[in-house]
C-alpha cells in the first residue's frame, strides 16, 4: 500500500510526537500532527486542534491516507474521577469511535490504534507470557476501555472496510518519558537506597524507538490489515535489573537493599499501594513471535542503547 498523508492524534504526547518526528525523517510520509495543546511541532508540518474528549473535532482529513492513534486517557496512579471507569469510556472509546468514524467517512485507508497490554491483563505466570490471541482479561477501568475501544475498532472495519491495526505495548520508557520511569531515574541519580534488590520477577518493556519502528512499519505493511500486535523490546528483566542496568547507563551504583518480596507486599498494603507492590513485583511478559512471523519485525534498538538514549535525555533535563 502506497501512503504520504498520515495523521497523527496526541501529537503532543511522549508517543505521538515521536511518531511524528520519525515520520518528519521519512520522505515517503507528510505527517499532520491532531494536538489537543500546544506543541514543539509547530513550523515542522501541519498542526491540527483536536481533543479526543469531543470539544474539538478534526474538521477535515483531506488526503489523509492513514491515522495513528495515539491519543487517550492514560492510567493515573491516583484516579480522582468519582466513576473512573465512564471517564476512561467517554474518552478511550466514545472519543475512538468519533474519530474513526469520521476517518472512515473521509475515505481514510487504515486506523493503527494504540492500545495497552493491559488488554490481557496485569501480569502473567513463569513461562506463559500474553501472546496477541489470548482471550483479553483487563482488570482495571483503563484497560476495559482500551479493549471496548478495540471491539468498537473491529466492528467499524467491518461496516466500512476500513483496515484497523491494533498495537498492545507495555510499559514504554526513552527520550521524553515522564511520571515513574523519569522518577526512578531521579532516585538512582540521587543514589537514594530503593528496597528493590530482590525482585526475581520478568517483566516485558518497550523503548520508544522500538514501538515507532513497529507503528511506522505498520502504515503501509499490507499483512498488518485486520491485526493485533503486541511489542516489546524481546529482551525481559526483572525490577532489580531494570534498576541496576539504568543506573549503569546514569553512570552510577544502583543502591538496593534486597527486601523479600513479601515484606514489600505487606508494607505497600499497609499504606494502600497494593498496585504499586503488583507493578514492581509481579511478571508481566508478551510473546512477540507472531509480530515477528507476520511483518518480519524484529526490534531495532537494543535494551542497552535505549538506556543510554534515556540516561541522555535525563541528562539533558537536568541540565536545564
Amino acid at each position: 500500500m502506497s501512503v504520504s498523508r498520515v495523521l497523527v492524534t496526541g501529537a503532543s504526547g511522549f508517543v505521538g510526537e515521536a511518531v511524528v518526528y520519525r515520520l518528519l525523517l521519512d520522505r515517503r510520509y507528510t505527517p499532520v500532527a491532531a494536538s489537543r495543546g500546544r506543541t514543539r511541532l509547530d513550523g515542522l508540518c501541519q498542526v491540527v486542534p483536536f481533543d479526543l474528549g469531543g470539544a474539538v473535532t478534526i474538521t477535515s482529513m483531506m488526503g489523509v491516507e492513514v491515522v495513528v492513534h495515539a491519543a487517550a486517557r492514560v492510567h493515573v496512579m491516583n484516579e480522582k474521577a468519582v466513576d473512573a471507569l465512564a471517564e476512561f469510556r467517554r474518552i478511550n472509546v466514545d472519543g475512538t469511535v468519533r474519530l474513526a468514524r469520521s476517518a472512515a467517512a473521509a475515505g481514510v485507508k487504515r486506523f493503527i490504534f494504540i492500545s495497552s497490554i493491559k488488554v490481557n491483563g496485569e501480569s502473567t505466570e513463569p513461562g506463559k507470557p500474553f501472546d496477541a490471541d489470548l482471550k483479553p482479561q483487563p482488570m482495571d477501568p483503563y484497560g476495559i476501555s482500551k479493549m471496548e475501544a478495540e471491539i468498537a475498532l473491529r466492528d467499524i472495519a467491518r461496516e466500512t472496510g476500513m483496515e484497523v491495526v491494533i498495537i498492545r505495548p507495555p510499559l514504554v520508557y526513552g527520550p521524553g518519558v515522564k511520571a515513574n520511569f523519569l522518577s526512578m531515574m531521579r532516585w538512582l541519580d540521587r543514589g537514594v537506597v530503593l528496597p528493590f534488590g530482590a525482585i526475581g520477577n520478568r517483566r516485558s518493556l518497550v523503548a520508544i524507538g522500538n514501538l515507532v519502528d513497529l507503528l511506522v512499519t505498520c502504515i503501509d505493511h499490507p499483512a498488518a490489515a485486520g491485526q493485533t500486535f503486541l511489542v516489546s523490546d524481546d529482551a525481559d528483566m526483572s525490577t532489580t535489573q531494570l534498576l541496576e542496568n539504568m543506573a549503569n547507563a546514569l553512570g552510577k551504583k544502583a543502591r538496593l537493599l534486597p527486601l523479600p518480596v513479601w515484606l514489600l507486599k505487606a508494607v505497600a498494603s499497609c499504606f494502600g499501594k497494593q498496585g504499586v507492590a503488583q507493578r514492581l513485583c509481579a511478571s508481566l511478559q508478551v510473546d512477540i513471535s507472531k509480530t515477528r512471523h507476520v511483518l518480519g519485525w524484529v526490534p531495532p534498538v537494543s535494551v542497552e542503547k535505549a538506556l543510554r538514549q534515556t540516561a541522555d535525555y535525563y541528562r539533558d533535563l537536568k541540565n536545564r
